[in-house]
């Protein structure tokens, strides 16, 4: 299996649940490409898209796992048709709201939910408290996405600051696509 990880707004490094599914991923033989995106604590729309789309050509991954602003970058890469070939599986966690205002970010921002997730199948992953998309606005993107989705309870962010760190669920998870 190849794996690519996109992290959203400064980075996703130890002790956060992609670092920590990188390396179990990694233990196991497995191909992982955990993508660094350029000046992820200031992120720029442009050098991400073309870090992003660049990496994909390059790995040609089977399961693409996006986190925050990662799959605001992702709908982008959709909505302006850069990603060459379908990914079989994308899995969608934690992403923000479609109209986040937070001032640093404003570029990526609003974005439309893609009409063509250019993956064969597609799981969204929220929490019911997560700080920057609200349960109802995630329901309201899983209806436009026409995927299915997963609801964690009292996870916030779905980050190392609401305690995913090692996270068996999504491990698993991966390892039941490949």
């Amino acid at each position: 299996m190849r794996l690519m990880l996109l992290h959203g707004w400064g980075g996703s490094d130890f002790p956060h649940w992609q670092s920590w599914l990188a390396a179990e991923t990694a233990k196991e033989y497995g191909c992982v490409n955990f993508v660094r995106l350029p000046d992820f604590e200031h992120p720029k729309l442009r050098p991400w898209m073309e870090k992003a789309a660049k990496e994909l050509q390059h790995t040609l991954p089977d399961v693409v796992v996006c986190h925050s602003l990662g799959n605001t970058l992702w709908f982008h890469l959709c909505n302006e048709g850069l990603i060459r070939n379908k990914v079989k599986h994308l899995i969608l966690v934690a992403p923000p709201s479609m109209h986040c205002g937070i001032e640093e970010l404003s570029e990526f921002f609003p974005v439309s939910p893609p009409k063509n997730l250019y993956s064969e199948n597609a799981l969204m992953v929220v929490s019911d408290n997560d700080p920057y998309m609200d349960l109802q606005e995630a329901v309201s993107l899983q209806k436009a996405l026409d995927i299915p989705m997963e609801i964690l309870h009292d996870a916030g962010h779905i980050n190392a600051q609401s305690g995913y760190g090692e996270w068996r669920w999504m491990l698993q998870y991966i390892k039941r696509l490949g």
